[in-house]
C-alpha cells in the first residue's frame, strides 16, 4: 500500500506536517549520540565520525580527552601521534590533521572557544556545513541549519522532502518545509529513522508510522 502523492502545495505541507508529527512520536528525545562533555569535544567527535560509526567513535575519545584534556593539547600533539591515537576511525591521517588544524585555528582565532556562528565555524578545518550544523545545534542549541548526513540524504529522496542530490541542495529544500524551531530535533530524529526503520537496503515499512503516506519506489511492503 503505497500513499497517494499531494497534488497542491497545501498538501505537500499537510503531509510533511503528518511526517513531523510521526517522528516526534517516534522518537521525542532524539538527541546526537556522539558522547561529549562540551562544544570542542563535539566536534572532534564529529570530525572524527566521518566514515565510521557513532560506536567506535564513542569508544576512541573517552582515552582521546583524557590524553588530551584541553584545545591546547590538542594543538600542540604531533599529527603522527595523533593519529596513531585515532587508527581505529580510519582516514587517521586526514582527521588528525583537520583536529590539530581545527585546534591551532581555534586558539589563534577564536580565543580558545569554538565560535557560534556558521560563518566563523566554517573557516575552521574540519568543519564542513553538516559538522558545523550538529555542533551549533546540539553544544550550542543554535538552528543555524539541518544536518545532512548519508541517513537525511536518503531519507530527504525516499519521503519526496527533495530531489537534489547534494547535500548543501538538500538541505536547502528541508529548511524551506521544516520550521527552524525543529531544525536541530528533526535532523536526530531523521538520522535514528534511517538507522532503526528506513535503513538502506531492506527498509523496515511494515513497522513505520510514516508507510501510509510513503510513496516511494523502494517500499518492501
Amino acid at each position: 500500500m503505497t500513499g497517494a502523492k499531494p497534488k497542491t502545495a497545501a498538501g505537500r505541507k499537510q503531509r510533511v506536517a503528518q511526517i513531523l508529527k510521526h517522528l516526534d512520536a517516534l522518537y521525542p528525545d532524539a538527541t546526537c549520540a556522539l558522547h561529549h562533555k562540551n562544544a570542542w569535544q563535539l566536534l572532534v567527535a564529529t570530525i572524527l565520525s566521518a566514515q565510521c560509526t557513532d560506536k567506535r567513535v564513542n569508544e576512541v575519545t573517552p582515552g582521546l580527552f583524557a590524553k588530551y584534556p584541553t584545545i591546547r593539547d590538542f594543538a600542540a600533539v604531533s599529527q603522527a601521534e595523533l593519529a596513531a591515537d585515532i587508527r581505529s576511525t580510519g582516514f587517521f591521517n586526514n582527521k588528525a590533521k583537520s583536529v590539530i588544524g581545527a585546534a591551532k585555528k581555534i586558539m589563534a582565532d577564536f580565543g580558545g572557544k569554538v565560535p557560534r556562528t556558521m560563518e566563523e565555524l566554517l573557516t575552521v578545518p574540519g568543519a564542513a556545513r553538516k559538522t558545523a550544523n550538529v555542533v551549533l545545534g546540539t553544544a550550542y542549541g543554535i538552528a543555524s541549519g539541518i544536518v545532512v548526513d548519508t541517513h537525511v540524504q536518503r531519507l530527504a529522496g525516499r519521503l519526496d522532502l527533495s530531489k537534489e542530490k547534494t547535500p548543501e541542495k538538500i538541505e536547502r529544500d528541508l529548511m524551506a518545509i521544516i520550521p527552524q524551531e525543529k531544525w536541530i530535533l528533526v535532523s536526530h530524529q531523521l538520522i535514528l529513522h534511517g538507522r532503526s526503520l528506513c535503513s538502506a537496503r531492506k527498509p523496515n515499512c511494515a513497522a513505520c508510522p510514516i508507510s501510509p503516506i510513503c510513496y516511494a519506489k523502494d517500499k518492501t511492503v
